[in-house]
């Protein structure tokens, strides 16, 4: 009998497509079952509702101990979008108080996995956050009528006092760019955005914990899988212990109320900062809460920039501040001695160039030239370091060794305090300068940076570490907010002096300098009968008015405080800057002023400089 071969070719053909279908059946549950992350959230939200459980956030002290920044319960609103039934978005919305249309809007964001790549419609997705325990009470009660929301509890930051905004900043709800920057967080979640919230945000945030809850085939809570033997309990962030003087920081906002300007205050012997002031300011409890947004968004509308932290990022001309500076470079690279004079008759006169000064005996040595704040002896002193031909060979090297000086005192470069967005300010090298003058300068064209003008800027806090390095002797130690951190060491930056290239005698000379300025020159107003005061003013040019700066530090001889102010348009610097920095020192030193002083700093609170802004 003659085989039919056609047969048997489609009997190998038929059993071929049986195999590959059943391998197609195969892989494809295998990858539900294993490889899909939709059939898994599928799977378990049909058994388990896996609830976050939010640690508490680390509260904030000063270094009184006196509580600056707790929590205060607050609720989200959660909704797992595949337990949705026969919804009553009316109700909902008179319920939640929100509008109908903010309802559409949070439900067609929440879907586009664009803006929330995270999205399941099986997993919790935050609708709602930070409701007050009164509304989420009156949400509590109609919930049986919204399957598929959910109650989170959470908290709130509270904040004790009107006073510290910029340094203890404030948290708001994670961005896109946070969430992929660290896979902590979820949509719905907070993070520190200013101040100590951010630059310890690790430390203050905790880690979350987990509850997993068993449900029926309808869905209803059966209590915990297996006892709570798989829960993780969440872990509370640690708390921070601030430098911060709460009283100074007061006392400081409050002098300078209807002003543009800083005043930051350091311990000299470990680098704390026992204030730090930037005006205008703003109310910390206006940025908590649901209301954060409007009231962020208005301030940084204010033409007045109260969210700008002008300690840290303001960067202006030192003035007369900086020349204690510029004698600690001329006296250690020998082109002065305390001995040196140098005239000046009206200011610093040479070759037809004139730089002004007021009027006092001439000539001077060098402790009556900071005394009095002498423009001519700093100006000379900078055109013989520059000229120095023998010394250095060029004016280029001779400007490097000078910029290698400033930067060791910490002037330049961000110093690197614990908080977020420090400008570094600005001192100019030689390239600045054969960039500028095509390589044709000297030391009379650059001659106003040895009296704090020119090209050189500074911040408030790099202004105020000058005054704790001279008072150190020749160290400072990094300024930092944050005093200790629950149960871990501070970084070594915070505990290790930063020695500058100027012997500790030179500096004991510059303090004598300053010391008279207060018994009998342009300080005298920061005098204290019973406190050794150094102090250095500052009058910077500017535009319309002059800006007006106080240097100093206190006692003398063991020095507690180091401080800096500035205030813009202020004029001279006995106008503001010596009088607010005597209340600043008395008020820590002593714990309280004095009822003439008293008299004082209200005199100082009530006046308004006009900076011909009227829109706030």
């Amino acid at each position: 009998m003659e085989r039919n071969y056609d047969l048997e070719k489609r009997k190998y053909v038929i059993g071929g497509a049986v195999i590959v279908i059943v391998l197609i059946f195969l892989i494809r549950l295998l990858s539900l079952q294993i490889m899909s992350e939709d059939y898994k959230k599928n799977a378990d939200s049909n058994a388990f509702l896996k609830k976050i459980q939010y640690p508490s956030r680390g509260v904030i002290y000063d270094r009184n101990d006196k509580l600056l920044v707790y929590n205060q319960a607050a609720y989200d609103i959660t909704v797992i979008m595949k337990e949705i039934t026969e919804l009553d978005t009316m109700d909902l919305c008179q319920t939640l108080k929100i509008s109908s249309e903010f309802l559409r809007k949070k439900f067609r964001d929440m879907k586009d996995r664009r803006l929330n790549p995270g999205y399941s419609p099986y997993t919790n997705q935050v609708f709602l956050t930070q409701l007050s325990a009164e509304d989420c009470g009156v949400f509590q009660e109609k919930m049986f009528k919204f399957p598929g929301f959910y109650i989170q509890r959470r908290t709130i930051r509270q904040y004790t006092y009107n006073a510290g905004a910029h340094i203890l900043g404030d948290i708001a709800e994670v961005s896109k760019s946070d969430m992929e920057k660290d896979e902590y967080y979820i949509p719905g979640d907070f993070i520190g955005k200013l101040g100590v919230e951010r630059s310890y945000e690790k430390q203050l945030r905790g880690e979350k914990g987990i509850e997993i809850l068993l449900r029926d085939a309808r869905g209803r809570i059966q209590g915990n899988y297996m006892d709570g033997k798989f829960d993780k309990a969440p872990v509370a962030g640690k708390n921070l212990r601030l430098s911060l003087d709460i009283e100074l920081q007061e006392l400081g906002e409050r002098l300078l109320e209807g002003k543009i300007g800083s005043i930051v205050a350091i311990e000299p012997s470990t680098g704390e900062v026992l204030c730090l002031v930037s005006s205008p300011t703003y109310d910390p409890r206006k940025m908590v809460g649901r209301n954060r947004g409007k009231n962020h968004l208005i301030l940084a509308r204010d033409p007045w920039k109260p969210l700008l932290n002008r300690a840290i990022m303001g960067t202006y001309p030192p003035g007369s501040t900086f020349k204690t500076s510029q004698a600690l470079t001329f006296l250690q690279e020998g082109i002065i001695t305390t001995q040196t004079s140098y005239p000046c008759f009206g200011g610093f006169n040479f070759r037809g160039l004139h730089v002004g000064c007021h009027g006092h005996p001439s000539p001077l040595s060098l402790i009556p030239a900071l005394a009095t704040s002498c423009n001519g002896y700093f100006c000379w002193g900078l055109y013989y370091m520059i000229g120095a031909r023998k010394k250095y060979g060029t004016v280029q090297k001779a400007m490097n060794t000078w910029r290698d000086y400033m930067v060791s005192m910490g002037f330049g470069y961000p110093l690197g305090i614990d908080l977020p967005g420090e400008k570094r300010g600005f001192i100019p090298n030689a390239s600045v300068y054969d960039k500028a003058y095509r390589g044709s300068w000297n030391g009379l064209t650059i001659i106003s940076i040895s009296i704090g003008q020119g090209e050189v800027t500074l911040t408030p806090l790099q202004i105020a570490n000058l005054g704790a390095t001279i008072a150190n002797r020749g160290y400072f130690i990094t300024p930092h907010v944050v005093k200790e951190v629950e149960g871990e060491p501070l970084d070594t930056l915070y505990t290790r002096k930063r020695y500058t290239m100027v012997d500790r005698s030179h500096y004991e000379e510059v303090v004598q300098g300053m010391r008279s300025a207060v018994l009998g020159g342009t300080c005298r107003g920061a005098n204290l009968p019973d406190i050794e005061v150094c102090g250095k003013t500052g009058t910077a040019q500017n535009r319309g008015k002059d800006h007006s700066a106080f240097m100093g530090f206190a006692p003398m001889k063991d020095p507690k405080i180091a401080i800096a102010v500035y205030v813009e348009n202020g004029g001279f610097g006995a106008v503001y800057g010596v009088p607010i920095g005597r209340l600043m020192i008395e008020k820590y030193l002593k714990g309280k002023l004095s009822p003439e002083d008293e008299v004082m700093a209200t005199e100082i609170q009530n006046r308004r400089i006009d900076y011909g802004i009227h829109e706030r």
